[in-house]
């Protein structure tokens, strides 16, 4: 897929301006979920630190792949916030937008003098929101953090198993962050719209994390039982509802959790009266366990094919990101292609998950260079070339 021969059809979004002050994984992915929707994105990053994923994980041609994946459709600029004059430039670039986005410490703003009690004066329809670890109030709001902290203090990784098991991806992060922020702010925009007024939007990663109990919660709240770590209804115990090893010591997934697809999937490999020989009871669960497990591991990927195929059967294989990046799945939803940078030739990206049918995603722009636009942005908000001159030799940008 090519941005040079992309079609540029407008989103849904188109019109809405916004400032990203976000650095790493959930403020990016949440600028761009909003950049790929049509709105104007300008990211900012100090001038002699940019963001830390430009460092990340650099391909055969240098590109910086993690930075690749999170900020396409973006233009970005260098402005140094700890020095005075960048305030003006930031007020300027606030006049005419709609949401700003920032990653920092719940108090990081109100120490550069920009906090949302300072914004909200100057701009009462501004959209502030703030993504953090723990929120901008309780015991925690000083704590540094990241995923696994999140996961942890909100009982998520208490879950997963005994011994607890690290998730493999970040979801306090995407999940808890990236999701829950756009929510939000697509809600603060249709308030708006009625009303408006801006307002201040609090994303705790941990509040957002505790979310995913939502279905253990309920247990918790009838049983007064923590439910059993890794060995609940969704996470272990049930035997038509687990994960197999096969033959060449690969998984598959098993996902038949209604007795008409568990039904079917019996029926594929043979054992149709399995479960009216045994029952599906609680005690006969580790029994009809070990049967399912003999048989997977009587079985390789290829001999499994069928089963896969069969639309009803809800057995999957557990594909890697080698294989996901070749599936035709992947590629027919646009999902997974290569886009042409510049500079980097052909990079890897993630299609938008929101499929609009009047408003469709376009690749619009190639994820910015380090401040790519910084004077071309400067020079559309009134400053001279002289302006950018000093402002240069004063360290601001």
């Amino acid at each position: 897929m090519n941005e040079n021969n992309q079609s540029l059809a407008k989103g849904p979004l188109t019109g809405v301006k916004v400032v990203d002050l976000s650095l790493l994984l959930p403020g990016p992915l949440c600028s761009q979920h909003l950049a790929d929707m049509g709105a104007d994105v300008i990211k900012i990053e100090n001038p002699r630190a940019y963001d830390g994923s430009r460092a990340m994980f650099k391909g055969p041609s240098g590109s910086p792949a993690l930075f690749m994946m999170l900020n396409r459709n973006k233009k970005a600029i260098t402005l140094n916030l700890k020095r005075p004059a960048s305030k003006e430039i930031l007020f300027k670039l606030l006049e005419d937008a709609d949401i700003l986005l920032e990653g920092f410490r719940p108090d990081g703003m109100d120490k550069m003098g920009i906090g949302y009690d300072v914004l909200k004066e100057k701009f009462p329809k501004l959209i502030y929101c703030g993504i953090s670890g723990y929120g901008t109030s309780g015991k925690y709001v000083d704590f540094a953090g990241h995923d696994l902290n999140y996961l942890a203090i909100s009982g998520v990784l208490h879950q997963t198993g005994n011994p607890p098991r690290a998730a493999g991806f970040q979801l306090a992060d995407v999940g808890g962050g990236t999701l829950t922020a756009l929510s939000a702010i697509l809600a603060a925009l249709y308030y708006r719209e009625k009303t408006g007024k801006g307002q201040k939007i609090d994303i705790s990663m941990t509040d957002a994390s505790l979310q995913f109990l939502s279905l253990y919660g309920g247990i918790f709240s009838a049983s007064g039982k923590t439910p059993e770590p890794g060995n609940d209804i969704l996470s272990g115990k049930l035997p038509n509802y687990n994960i197999y090893q096969t033959k060449e010591g690969r998984y598959v997934a098993l996902g038949a959790l209604e007795d008409i697809f568990f039904q079917t999937f019996l029926r594929c490999i043979g054992k149709e009266n399995l479960t009216k020989e045994i029952p599906m009871n609680e005690e006969n669960f580790d029994k009809l366990k070990s049967i399912l497990s003999e048989y997977f591991l009587s079985k390789t990927y290829a001999d499994l094919e069928a089963i896969f195929a069969n639309e009803d059967a809800c057995l999957s294989p557990i594909l890697s990101m080698e294989e996901v990046s070749k599936d035709d799945h992947w590629k027919e939803r646009k999902m997974v292609f290569n886009a042409n940078h510049p500079k980097y030739g052909e990079v890897l990206q993630f299609g938008s998950p929101f499929h609009f049918s009047e408003t469709p995603f376009s690749y619009r722009m190639h994820p910015p260079e380090h401040g790519e636009h910084t004077i071309e942005i400067l020079e559309s908000i009134g400053y001279s070339k002289e302006n950018i001159e000093l402002f240069k030799k004063d360290r601001v940008i």
